[in-house]
Order: C-alpha cells, then sequence, then structure tokens
C-alpha cells in the first residue's frame, strides 16, 4: 500500500518543489519525481499479491456509515493498472522530453522562460490521471476527473499568447460543461441507489439506468472530444510538444474513454440503446475526423483529429460491448495503452522536427530523413502503430475490435465491419502521403538549416519505439486479469 501512497505523493511534491524552488532547480526536481514515482511504480508490480492483481481497499472508516462501501480508497485491478502503467511511464518520459524541448536550442519557442511552471502543472497533472486510474468509486473519479481540466487549462495556456490563451479557456469551457453532466449523474445514482460504486447503474430501473448513463456519456464524449465536443483538441495544439504529447496520449483525454469502460464492463445489463447511441456517435466522429485530415497543414492537428477519430475506435469498443459483444469493451481497453504509445511517439517526433527546424507545417517540410534520420523512423513506426500494422500495437486493438463487430452479428456488426475498414484504409493511405512528403525527397530551407537533436531527446524516441512492440503483449496480460 505504501508504494500506492507514493504514487500520489511523488509528483504533488515534485510539483509543489518545481513552484516554489528557483528556476535552476525545475528540471531536477521534476525528474527526481518522475524518476521516484517510476520506481514506486515498479515497487508496486513487484509486490503484486499471488495470481493477480486485486482490489486494494484503502477506505476512512468513519465514512462508512454514510455510505454503502465506503468512500475512499484504490483500486487496483487490470483496467487500472493499465491507465497507470501508461499515465506513469508516459509521465515520466514526457518529464524527460521537456528538460531538453523547453531551452534555448528549440528553434520554434526559443528560451526557457516558464519552464519550472510547465514542470509543476504537468506533474500535477500526472498526480491527477494516477488518481482517475485508481478511483475505486465515481465520486472519488469525479474529484480527480475535475482536477485533470484545471491543469490542463493551465498547461494549454502556457505560452500566454492570444491563441494560447484561447484555447485554454475553450478547453476549460467545454470540459467543464461536460463535468456538470458528470455531477448530476452522480446526484441521481445516489438518490436512487445510495452508493458511488461502478457498479450501481445495475441496481437503476431500465428507463433511470439508461439516462444515468447518457449523463456520463456526455462527459466522456466532453473529455475525449467527441463530436460534438471535438473542437477544443485541435486548437489545444497551441500548447507545447510535450503537454500535446501528454494530453493525447496519457491524460485527459484518455480520462473520458477510461470511464466509458470501466462502466461498460461493471455493468453487463446495460440498455441496447445505450450501446447503440454510443456506436452511433463514435462513427459520426470517426468519419468527421476522418474527413478533415485533408485539411491540415500542422502536423501536430493532423495528430489532434487522428486522437480524435482513435477514441472514438474506444467508445465504438464500449458501444459493442453494451450491445451484447463484451470483447468489445477489452479491445477498447486495449487501445487505451496501444494508441498512447504511438500516438506519444508520433508527436514527441514532430516535436523533434519543431525543436531542430523551427517548423511543423506540412507545406514547409520535406527531406527530414536526410537530415534527422531518427525522427523520419519515429514518425514510421508510431504511424505503422497508431494505424494497426502488424507487429505494432494498434494492430492487435484493432484486430479484436473487428473480432467484437463480428461476434455481435446481423447489419449493425457488418456496417460497424465496414467502417473499420474504410477508416483504416483512408486513414493509411493519407499518412503515406504525409509520410512521403515530409520526409523524403529535397531537403526544404528550414529542414536543410535544422540544428541537432539532444540525446535526452532522442533517447525518448527510441524507447517508445520499443514500446510500440511491447504495449500489445502488456495489454493482453492485463485483460486476461479480468477474464478475456
Amino acid at each position: 500500500m505504501s508504494s500506492v501512497i507514493l504514487l500520489f505523493l511523488l509528483p504533488f511534491i515534485g510539483a509543489v518543489l518545481c513552484a516554489l524552488l528557483p528556476a535552476r532547480h525545475a528540471d531536477k526536481c521534476a525528474m527526481g519525481a518522475a524518476g521516484g514515482m517510476v520506481l514506486s511504480l515498479l515497487w508496486l508490480l513487484l509486490a503484486k499479491p499471488e495470481g493477480s492483481w486485486l482490489s486494494l481497499p484503502l477506505t476512512w472508516r468513519w465514512l462508512e456509515g454514510y455510505f454503502r462501501e465506503g468512500l475512499f480508497g484504490f483500486l487496483l485491478d487490470g483496467l487500472s493498472l493499465l491507465l497507470l502503467l501508461v499515465v506513469v511511464l508516459l509521465g515520466f518520459l514526457v518529464v524527460l522530453y521537456a528538460t531538453a524541448y523547453l531551452g534555448a536550442g528549440n528553434r520554434e519557442h526559443a528560451g526557457a522562460e516558464g519552464k519550472p511552471r510547465h514542470h509543476a502543472w504537468l506533474l500535477l497533472f500526472i498526480t491527477a490521471m494516477i488518481g482517475v486510474a485508481l478511483s475505486p468509486n465515481l465520486l472519488q473519479l469525479y474529484f480527480f476527473w475535475e482536477m485533470t481540466t484545471l491543469c490542463s487549462w493551465a498547461l494549454i495556456s502556457h505560452y500566454r499568447n492570444p491563441e494560447s490563451l484561447r484555447a485554454g479557456f475553450k478547453a476549460l469551457l467545454m470540459t467543464f460543461s461536460g463535468g456538470l453532466f458528470f455531477a448530476l449523474g452522480l446526484v441521481l445514482l445516489y438518490v436512487h441507489t445510495g452508493s458511488f460504486a461502478f457498479d450501481a447503474l445495475s441496481d437503476l430501473a431500465p428507463r433511470m439506468r439508461l439516462w444515468v448513463f447518457l449523463f456520463f456519456a456526455v462527459a466522456a464524449w466532453a473529455k475525449s472530444a467527441q463530436f460534438p465536443f471535438f473542437t477544443w483538441l485541435p486548437d489545444a495544439m497551441a500548447a507545447p510538444t510535450t503537454v500535446s504529447m501528454y494530453l493525447h496520449a496519457a491524460a485527459m483525454v484518455k480520462a473520458g474513454v477510461f470511464l466509458m469502460v470501466r462502466l461498460a464492463l461493471a455493468n453487463p445489463g446495460l440498455p441496447w440503446a445505450a450501446g447503440l447511441i454510443v456506436s452511433i456517435l463514435a462513427v459520426v466522429t470517426m468519419l468527421l475526423a476522418l474527413w478533415l485530415f485533408f485539411f491540415q497543414d500542422d502536423l501536430k492537428k493532423l495528430l489532434a483529429y487522428s486522437t480524435i477519430a482513435h477514441l472514438a475506435y474506444v467508445f465504438l469498443g464500449v458501444g459493442v460491448a453494451i450491445m451484447g459483444s463484451r470483447l468489445g469493451g477489452y479491445a477498447g481497453a486495449m487501445h487505451i495503452m496501444n494508441h498512447s504509445v504511438g500516438k506519444g511517439l508520433l508527436f514527441l517526433s514532430v516535436g523533434v522536427l519543431s525543436y531542430t527546424a523551427g517548423t511543423r507545417r506540412i507545406s514547409e517540410l520535406s527531406g527530414v530523413a536526410r537530415t534527422s534520420p531518427l525522427a523520419a523512423m519515429a514518425f514510421v513506426v508510431g504511424m505503422l502503430a497508431i494505424l494497426g500494422v502488424p507487429p505494432f500495437s494498434g494492430f492487435w486493438s484493432k484486430f479484436y475490435l473487428m473480432v467484437a463487430a463480428l461476434k455481435l452479428g446481423g447489419v449493425s456488426g457488418w456496417l460497424l465491419l465496414i467502417q473499420f475498414a474504410l477508416e483504416i484504409v483512408v486513414a493509411f493511405a493519407w499518412f503515406l502521403h504525409i509520410g512521403h512528403k515530409v520526409f523524403f525527397g529535397p531537403a526544404s530551407g528550414p529542414v536543410a538549416k535544422a540544428g541537432a537533436v539532444p540525446g535526452v531527446m532522442a533517447a525518448v524516441l527510441i524507447v517508445l519505439m520499443l514500446l510500440t512492440l511491447l504495449a500489445p503483449w502488456v495489454a493482453m496480460q492485463l485483460m486476461g486479469t479480468m477474464g478475456l
């Protein structure tokens, strides 16, 4: 249990120290907290109970008289550990990357001004996401859920120019509005069941169960940038690339899909109509994001729309699970991890381009493979991972999603399968086109003048490339603990 407590405390303490100590200590404080966090996670894994990861309750007993299962504690199972691994490992890598990225050598945003503030909010963000992953009930999850909203606003607004301030406010407004639906769902759930447990929705009458689930779904759609709330996420690319990476790969947008997977797997009796609504919105979101691919000149915004589409994959898995094929829920959970490593790699390879060449615009980039072969290789590997090319991470979760659609059967199952195929083929063709444009041919002006890649940033790219191969195996092991 002490290792779980340290997971919370170390990034929080690191955030406080980064905010209070002189700026010259910011990198050391951040790396110390992030490194300690990884060691705590390793300690937790090595201390795993015999057989499987179990629920580890830490309840404040004075609250047991007021709530059916107590209120505060930790839940450690396959699903929470999956998100925890993503949050902690990618959190460590992005902090390490940021120590070099936020510096004088960055040709897009030169200077280390605001680095202590960036580190402080990022570590607090990691703390909040650890809380989301380990929450044993919906009320505790809601507390950390809103904490991520606050942290994302501060991080998106980091540069404090008009563009970033507008983007931060937009993200705050949309995600906070979604949080109001979360709060309403909590109130209704407690009034009718006296509980905040994840499986308490099964105790509701069918019609009320549908409404409460949809309230939580609206909150998740807003948090995970799904239609009609998706517009805040591309605008959030005004943030530093380190922030963009963590938002997309490990943090806030993953909170929404995590909530949906948790509810779907904990409540097998959810109405079929709920699954249909979730699936329809996922398909609409996926097709819309796919269409908007073709109008992007900013590589980060292109990746943002890709994230929106891939989060829709998870929602589609949730919908399929509710409609009768529970494999969809497990596949969606796997995609949380598999997408995270691939998308994290893509964002940080783009960060290398903006750092060395001073631009991330597709129209201004060509011949990158000549001057920065590592960045080119990282982008290609990340692209193959998210597109679902074996043996990289995205293949396995997409494969199981397609199997789940086939097991669902009927017209709906085949329509979903066709949708999968359409998105995969079109996305593959467009990313291949973009990759060829950016990385091959003669070097453009900014690329020809590109500087060297710091060793720390290069090392992070190499680690993430390895993780695109390891992530599927880890995800399948964790799903095995949940009965897949």
